[in-house]
Order: C-alpha cells, then structure tokens, then sequence
C-alpha cells in the first residue's frame, strides 16, 4: 500500500529498535518527523545516536524534548542510587530498568506533536517477543492508547484519526535485524545499552545488551556494537 505524502511521528530513542520502526516507516513512503526524548536516562549517547541517524535517514525534522522524569526516579535508568542490573541477576516478573509510565509520557507527547504536524501515523519500537516484561510495550496497551488519542484530540473529534504504528511488536530481536538489514539500515549507527559510554560503547551485560547481542547471532549478522 502506497502512502505517499502521508506523514508520521516517529519516536527515535538512538536505539535498535526505534531505528528499525524509522526506517520501516521511511520505505512505507511516510514523511518522517522523529522525536527524541531526554527524560533524564543514564547517558546521552543515544540522543546523540538519535540525530546522527535521523540525518542519515532524511527525515523531515528531527526534535528533541527533554523532560526530567529523574525528579520522579522509581528507575535504574532515572535513579542514581539504584544500579542496572545485569541480565539474570533479578528474579522479578517485571525488572527495576522499568521506568514508570515511559511510554505512555512519550507517546502522549508524540500525540501532541503528530497533531500539530498533521501526522496520520505514530511509530514506535515496541516488541512483546524479545523484551524485559514492560507493560506498556503489549499490544493491548498500544490498543488501548489509540482508542484515547482519537477521543482525547481535536483532529481525532473533527475526523482525522490518528493509527499508533507497531511494526516490530510480533517480531522476535533477530526478526528486527533482519527486516533493518533488509532495508539497509546501518546498525553501527544505534546504541542500546542501558549503561553506554559517552563515547556509545555498550557495557555487554545489561538486559538490553543481551537481548542484541543474541539478536544478531540468531539472525547470522555480525554485530557493529563497540564494546567496553
């Protein structure tokens, strides 16, 4: 299906994930606008990984929000005092690198901007395969959200209803590297560890790290990550 002059938000985190949604969204014939959003994470290595390849892949504007969810903590991604853990060593359902209520923050602001640029589309890398057992990365969640977002807007009240995009949500780490790779996407570009360098060298031992790393082995493809 044909979608051109169609225009989508995309959120861009610098990850491999949201990277993969980008360039998913770029060969769907969308006008891209990404965002960015520095909530205060442990480095700023991504947002830079963010730019980069938001100017690789031409998008039309590329924005970065920044907001401080570390006044909040409840995250070892936002809490200085709490260490990331490395993967297997906690034994919860759900681990303590979930930030609460992230993704319902981001894509709330998504929806304010896909509304002022006019945006049909919401893109975001959300996959209930291969993941750390965040809630709000489920299907029924992305569902859920939709449904408000239509009612909750003056384009969804006046008829321009607005589709929340998760291309990669059945898809298992390696299933997301071969579509990227299928697409050219240049993987060296990302960073997803937890714990990144400012340099954007991954630790190797966080959740995030593993599920990559494991990604690429089972997808045949050898893994650009710079490594500690």
């Amino acid at each position: 299906m044909n979608k051109d002059n169609k225009k989508a938000v995309v959120l861009l985190s610098g990850g491999l994930d949201s990277s993969t949604c980008l360039a998913y969204a770029k060969d769907q014939g969308y006008d891209c606008y990404t965002l960015a959003i520095d909530y205060g994470q442990r480095h700023a290595a991504e947002i830079k990984a963010s730019a980069k390849i938001a100017a690789c892949l031409g998008v039309k504007r590329h924005q970065v929000m920044p907001i401080d969810l570390t006044q909040i903590g409840g995250s070892a991604l936002t809490d200085s005092n709490m260490e990331v853990p490395d993967f297997g060593a906690e034994d919860t359902e759900i681990p303590s690198t979930y930030v609460p209520a992230r993704n319902t923050i981001f894509l709330s602001i998504a929806l304010a901007y896909a509304e002022v640029v006019g945006a049909d589309a919401m893109f975001i890398g959300v996959t209930a395969v291969d993941y750390s057992g965040y809630p709000d990365c489920r299907p029924e969640y992305i569902h859920a959200f939709e449904t408000m977002a239509n009612l909750a807007t003056k384009a969804g009240i006046e008829g321009q209803k607005l589709q929340i995009q998760t291309p990669l949500i059945e898809l298992s780490k390696s299933e997301i590297i071969q579509l990227g790779h299928g697409l050219g996407f240049d993987y060296g570009m990302t960073v997803s560890c937890y714990q990144a360098d400012d340099e954007g060298r991954a630790c190797g031992l966080c959740d995030s790290c593993h599920y990559r790393k494991q990604g690429f082995e089972q997808a045949g493809i050898s893994d650009p990550t710079p490594y500690v």
